[in-house]
């Protein structure tokens, strides 16, 4: 029994030294010694510890004025998941070629606890400012990006995250309670597409389908945006097709990769209740 709470209270030492990085956002480049014991509830010298721990990994480097910063470890990291990522290996290419050939720009999303994050982008339009950015979190509960996922996640995890969420979900309109909850996102999966109308940014319509992986557990999503007139010009149920059929050829890809490799790609897992809201555009 020593040995199991041992455990666990390690693991409680390390979420809340990775818990660091949640204080980072676009409002906030460099954490104090101070920001980390509010936040871990500790002693200052726990919370010093854990900061040079995290540096001597890269994660974060000292900075002028007792701040730390993100350590270029970090970029490191990314260029790595750029590299050999599953979804981005994948999903990129079609979506590039799909892109390209409709003359209309697309977004690829990732999801982790409870943030949907955009992973990817290709832009032919550039008459539409580039307002989404990889890496630039997203609402959880607004948008066909976070929408599509949200409907594919198992009746268990959405359980949990209307128990979490149950206000910021009414007030997106996808139920007041369970009941409400559990068909609206029922009929968007069956739907198999999810077409929302200025949600995250005004006049911009967003048109998502789900990335699977073999055992159809949600990966991401894949959304072509148009503005409002653009959208009126085109063949809304066309575009609808056009977007679920290049999620399939994605879904095949990730599917194929993983026979060929015997590599699963590992679908994220939603954190049970928010620590830090997510930024909307």
């Amino acid at each position: 029994m020593k040995a199991e709470k041992d455990g666990e209270t390690r693991m409680t030492s390390l979420d809340k030294m990775l818990g660091i990085l949640d204080l980072f956002d676009d409002g906030k480049t460099g954490v104090q010694l101070e920001d980390v014991m509010r936040l871990t509830q500790l002693s200052r010298a726990t919370a010093y510890r854990y900061l040079q721990s995290l540096s001597n990994a890269g994660l974060l480097a000292p900075a002028a004025g007792g701040a730390y910063v993100l350590g270029s470890r970090v970029i490191e990291l990314d260029r790595l998941m750029r590299l050999t990522d599953p979804l981005l290996t994948n999903a990129s290419p079609v979506m590039h070629e799909v892109a390209a050939a409709l003359g209309v720009n697309f977004m690829l999303c990732s999801y982790y606890g409870d943030k949907v994050m955009c992973a990817d982008l290709a832009w032919p339009d550039e008459s539409l400012v580039r307002v989404y950015e990889r890496g630039r979190p997203m609402p959880m509960f607004r948008g066909a990006m976070a929408q599509v996922i949200l409907s594919n996640l198992t009746p268990y995890q959405l359980r949990s995250i209307m128990l979490w969420h149950g206000d910021e979900i009414e007030a997106a309109g996808l139920g007041s309670n369970w009941d409400e909850f559990r068909a609206t996102m029922s009929r968007m999966r069956k739907a198999g597409c999810v077409v929302t109308r200025g949600e995250v940014i005004p006049d911009l319509v967003g048109i998502g389908a789900p990335i699977l992986d073999p055992d159809k557990r949600v990966l991401g999503s894949l959304v072509m945006i148009l503005t409002e007139a653009g959208f009126a010009r085109v063949d809304a149920a066309a575009m609808r097709r056009q977007v679920i059929e290049a999620a399939g050829r994605i879904n095949e890809r990730l599917a194929n990769a993983a026979r060929r490799t015997g590599v699963p790609t590992l679908a994220a897992r939603p954190r049970r209740g928010s620590q830090r809201g997510t930024s909307s555009a």
